[in-house]
């Protein structure tokens, strides 16, 4: 027969493993299962050029309707891009080549959804078009669980401009780390105080590194930053 001593060690250690489990564990699955988002579970981790190559990942997300997602990036200090054209092409490279700035400056059009950006916002860096902080949102098919819009975005950040090393045309470089700009967005964001809160999407992307449309290497930690954009 077992011991009283070898019963009362029995005993403590099933008092420490439900302990472990009902105070660590359980806490922590909860969490992270409650913070899951399933509108995103759908999405494609990379968005598309016009000719269907792979384009620059997704990285960050937001919650709220247009007007708020609008008024947030104002506060920010960031600008709507202006649309594409040839004009604004040639005011692109004239300014990378004379120094001026092109705060309103486009970006190139990118697919998800089968339709272009729905919204672009870009932030000037210094006195020349050729860096800049840029991203671009589509709106999901989804709702995010607050039943606000939910808006899954794009952010890099250019370095330079040259030619497409795919398709020959005037186009920005972007930085490998897009994690550095999606951290930037966010925090530039939180600045003004309009985000009710901020979640990390762990293992969004299985595909850590690749190339985009424009023959740039990018790579990331796998995380999407979602912004909840306060009333």
């Amino acid at each position: 027969m077992m011991s009283y001593r070898n019963l009362l060690t029995l005993a403590i250690a099933a008092l420490v493993v439900w302990a472990a489990v009902a105070y660590l564990l359980m806490p922590a699955w909860w969490e992270r299962y409650t913070r899951r988002h399933p509108a995103l579970d759908d999405v494609p981790g990379i968005t598309q050029t016009g000719s269907g190559i792979p384009g620059d990942p997704l990285n960050v997300a937001l919650a709220g309707t247009e007007q708020q997602v609008r008024a947030i990036f104002t506060a920010a200090k960031w600008n709507p891009a202006d649309p594409l054209s040839l004009k604004s092409d040639v005011e692109i490279a004239a300014g990378a080549v004379l120094d001026r700035p092109y705060a309103d400056a486009p970006v190139s059009n990118l697919y998800l959804f089968g339709r272009k950006e729905d919204l672009a916002f870009e932030q000037a860096v210094g006195s020349s078009p050729r860096e800049r902080h840029h991203v671009r949102f589509w709106r999901t098919p989804k709702a995010h669980a607050s039943g606000a819009p939910l808006w899954i975005g794009s952010a890099s950040f250019d370095r330079s401009v040259g030619l497409s090393y795919t398709t020959g045309q005037i186009t920005h470089h972007i930085a490998a780390d897009i994690d550095a700009e999606r951290n930037h967005v966010i925090a530039s964001l939180n600045a003004t105080g309009k985000l009710a809160d901020i979640v990390p999407v762990e293992d969004f992307h299985t595909v850590r590194e690749g190339r985009n449309g424009g023959g740039d290497t990018w790579h990331t930690d796998g995380t999407l930053v979602l912004g909840v954009i306060s009333d």
